[in-house]
């Protein structure tokens, strides 16, 4: 096996919902996570992202860490979950608050939908673009339903590893977003950011359906005086009907009893020709030098 360069500053994460148990899908994005990490000699965190509980489907992140295990798949560490950091969020959110970057919201999804159709301002990725309407204050006397964090003006830019170069203009394209909401749950944009600063995560490795989120989540390091971490966006494994493969879409749950085909349906996935493992301890130290081969060679700045 080939020794890859050390790189022992570098911590990576792999962060699953617990809304069902992992799929073809989403062991692409931990197999990434886990080979980028190894790769840098670095360390490769587990956080489970149950911060949307409505979409909590309780044990699946006990099944989800006995997946990864049977996948030869071993995290660094505690692993974390969201649920128990919330008085950490509630904090930063208290600091944004009172510097006047957040402002209650009254506006109904429906509303933001017609505006932006209106004003022809329908985004890529299936964005409806929040038009600012509560920015200086709710019209009408109407409650606050969320509430929003004032997005800069300009265009973010950063380097992806696989995507490459990559822009956006988050306050025409997005508006401010959401990061408390109507049902009082902190947002997904937030906490993703506040747990990667505290978890001191230098290197993000996950899906291409995340990629166009990232713009909007530099913007919040940036307040919070924050780094912002490397990026990699790999490809996504689609269904028979061009879809993403997903829970919601009744993704089929991995087969640990044959986790080297497992194993080896992801790397496919990828884009690497096959190995010639016979276990999967035989799996790892085959791919882990041919990723390095491959993304070996880090950006020293992260952002352009």
């Amino acid at each position: 096996m080939t020794e890859p360069n050390s790189c022992t500053n570098y911590i990576g994460r792999f962060a699953p919902s617990p809304s069902g148990p992992l799929h073809d899908g989403s062991l692409v994005a931990a197999m990434a996570s886990y080979l980028d990490a190894r790769a840098h000699h670095g360390q490769w965190l587990l956080r489970i992202e149950d911060i949307d509980t409505p979409r909590v489907v309780a044990g699946a992140d006990h099944t989800i860490m006995q997946q990864l295990q049977a996948l030869g798949m071993h995290w660094d560490g505690p692993v974390i979950w969201q649920s128990s950091r919330l008085n950490r969020y509630q904090e930063v959110f208290n600091q944004l608050k009172e510097r006047g970057l957040i402002y209650g919201c009254a506006c109904t999804r429906k509303e933001i939908v017609s505006n932006a159709i209106e004003n022809g301002r329908l985004g890529l990725h299936g964005e409806r673009p929040y038009a600012g309407t509560c920015r200086h204050g709710i019209a009408g006397n109407r409650p606050a339903r969320a509430w929003r964090l004032v997005m800069p003006e300009g265009i973010v830019r950063f380097v992806d590893r696989w995507q490459g170069e990559q822009s956006q203009d988050v306050v025409n394209e997005v508006g401010d977003i959401i990061v408390k909401r109507a049902d009082g749950l902190f947002a997904y944009q937030l906490v993703v950011v506040i747990d990667d600063h505290d978890q001191g995560v230098t290197d993000i490795v996950r899906g291409n359906d995340l990629l166009s989120s990232t713009a909007r989540q530099h913007c919040i390091a940036r307040m919070l005086g924050y780094p912002t971490p490397r990026m990699m966006h790999v490809p996504l494994v689609l269904d028979e009907n061009g879809r993403k493969l997903s829970k919601q879409n009744h993704a089929t749950a991995i087969d640990i009893q044959n986790p080297l085909t497992s194993l080896g349906k992801a790397w496919l996935a990828l884009g690497f020709d096959p190995l010639p493992a016979g276990n999967v301890t035989q799996f790892w130290q085959q791919a882990v030098p041919v990723w390095h081969r491959r993304f070996g060679l880090l950006p020293v700045h992260p952002t352009l």
